[in-house]
């Protein structure tokens, strides 16, 4: 039986066959996923309806899962931080956010490295966050 709070066999599967240096793009409801992501990426859709499940859920059980080495997100050309990010850090405490326009973080999830698509269902606007595993250091 498994001990972690992720159970779900396509994700477990796709994080087992990633590492280090691959990412996760999390995906709200209005992401292209299909066109702006690595085409080899496996996707796997979270989408059951709008608002379930939502980008900071899956952030959850993915943070309790894997190590977290770095995470980019998709900011608005003007205006404040999405709110969404506050909630985003409370899952990845020490990361920064690293900020890019809308095109610009197209370009990152379009490259080889991005292993794993999840669609979730999630409603707010810029709720994408891109994640790169980390290491899992050896036993003491």
């Amino acid at each position: 039986m498994l001990t972690t709070s992720l159970l779900h066999p396509e994700l477990l599967e796709a994080l087992a066959s990633s590492g280090h240096g691959g990412k996760i793009l999390i995906a709200d409801g209005n992401y292209p996923f299909s066109t702006k992501a690595n085409p080899a990426a496996r996707r796997v859709y979270l989408n059951l309806s709008p608002g379930k499940l939502n980008a900071v859920e899956v952030l959850e059980a993915l943070a309790a899962a894997i190590p977290i080495e770095s995470a980019d997100v998709m900011v608005p050309d003007k205006g404040p931080e999405p709110p969404i990010f506050a909630e985003f850090r409370r899952f990845l405490p020490g990361l920064e956010l690293t900020p890019h326009g809308r095109f610009a973080f197209y370009d990152l999830a379009k490259d080889p490295d991005c292993c794993l698509v999840i669609a979730t269902g999630e409603q707010r606007i810029y709720a994408n966050v891109l994640l790169t595993i980390g290491v899992v250091p050896p036993p003491k």
